[in-house]
């Protein structure tokens, strides 16, 4: 059955992306966007403009400009931004609203609501902050969001995407529900990130590729290096990113170069991630929670590296310990350091990982044609 508009004349539903920040859709959705075009949906993406209108774009979809902050928490400014969300999504002649991370949902939701679109799909990356507090404040933030989230945002016609179970049951949905896909993030193709020969051993060569922030775990790992390094690890940490000036969990650049010392490099923003896994043995991510399913890992996974993260949601939806990399718990830099040290050791397991990493992607459903089969498959079924 193909999506249909209300009058039922068989032209495909009209799709409309809905995320905050256009590096965000362009880092990481472009392929839906690209897989819903070729469906022969007309797709549109409502968002921050800013450098990467040109590659949304060249998807074929409409790129739709709407001037919102995604770190504002001001309720009026998030309903002002629902109300001119509303008015683009009925001049577009929306059928189906997909509404991308936690703030796309509220405010995406909330449009949807006002212009009267019932079909939606939510897709949660990830819960940041809120869902890395285990504090009291924490939980209510989350009860909170699951109350408005699965109440008056919530129709008969909506549609969640998950990248991990953790986060479906935290909104109080059963992962195997006809209404919830669980899927392996935002995908990844495997036929362009291709394993390379691991480099020289040793030192073992750890990369870090992400946004410099303290929800990602850098202090973790900088400090658990230290520790493997004096108990006589030979091996290098490699800090590859930029701090974040929209988020308030950035760590600061005066921070990052103090840290580079004593084997621990960091070496600002990059274009060139495979560039950095390449000459790495090992991918480390220990996230202190919040995440969806990171990139960083699915990048690191399909190159053929090692990984070592945390037991949060997402980063243990990919790894599994002992199979893929080491799996430690959250801001535990003892634990981290020791697992270091474990595969400083063990040049012939760190390989066995990375090729088990490699084939966890193509088999386990965690590439680009798998997610976007699903995605295609939640918008069929909102005909």
């Amino acid at each position: 059955m193909e999506p249909q508009d209300a009058a039922g004349d068989g032209r495909k539903a009209h799709v409309v992306f809905v995320v905050t920040e256009d590096w965000f859709f362009a880092s990481h959705f472009l392929p839906m966007a690209r897989a819903a075009v070729s469906a022969g949906h007309p797709v549109s993406v409502v968002t921050r403009v800013r450098a990467h209108r040109e590659a949304i774009a060249a998807t074929g979809a409409r790129v739709v400009e709407l001037e919102a902050e995604r770190s504002s928490l001001n309720p009026m400014a998030a309903g002002y931004a629902a109300g001119q969300l509303a008015a683009i999504l009925k001049a577009l002649e929306t059928d189906i609203v997909h509404c991308i991370a936690l703030r796309g949902i509220l405010v995406g939701g909330a449009a949807a609501m006002l212009a009267g679109i019932p079909s939606r799909v939510y897709a949660l990356t990830g819960l940041g902050l809120i869902g890395a507090r285990q504090d009291r404040a924490g939980r209510l933030a989350r009860t909170a969001l699951r109350l408005l989230i699965r109440g008056p945002l919530e129709t008969a016609r909506t549609r969640y995407l998950f990248e991990n179970p953790d986060d479906a049951r935290l909104l109080g949905l059963d992962p195997g529900s006809p209404r919830v896909a669980v899927v392996g993030g935002a995908g990844i193709d495997p036929e362009a990130w291709v394993p390379q020969p691991l480099p020289p051993h040793p030192p073992l060569r750890i990369a870090l590729t992400a946004r410099m922030l303290w929800s990602k775990g850098i202090d973790t790992a900088v400090e658990a290096a230290r520790r493997a390094r004096a108990e006589g690890a030979n091996l290098e940490l490699s800090l590859h990113g930029a701090p974040d000036p929209s988020n308030r969990r950035a760590v600061p650049e005066a921070t990052l170069r103090d840290w580079s010392r004593d084997g621990i490099t960091w070496h600002g923003a990059t274009d060139d991630v495979a560039g950095a896994l390449r000459h790495a043995h090992v991918a480390c991510l220990p996230s202190r929670g919040g995440e969806g399913l990171p990139r960083a890992l699915l990048e690191a996974a399909a190159s053929g590296r090692a990984i070592l993260t945390t037991d949060v949601p997402g980063c243990r939806t990919l790894v599994r310990d002992g199979i893929e990399g080491l799996v430690v718990p959250p801001d535990d830099p003892a634990s981290l350091a020791a697992a270091m040290v474990r595969l400083a050791a063990d040049p012939a397991l760190v390989a066995r990982m990375g090729a088990a990493a490699r084939a966890r992607i193509v088999e386990g459903g965690f590439t680009e044609a798998a997610v976007t089969d699903g995605v295609l498959r939640l918008y069929a079924e909102l005909a």
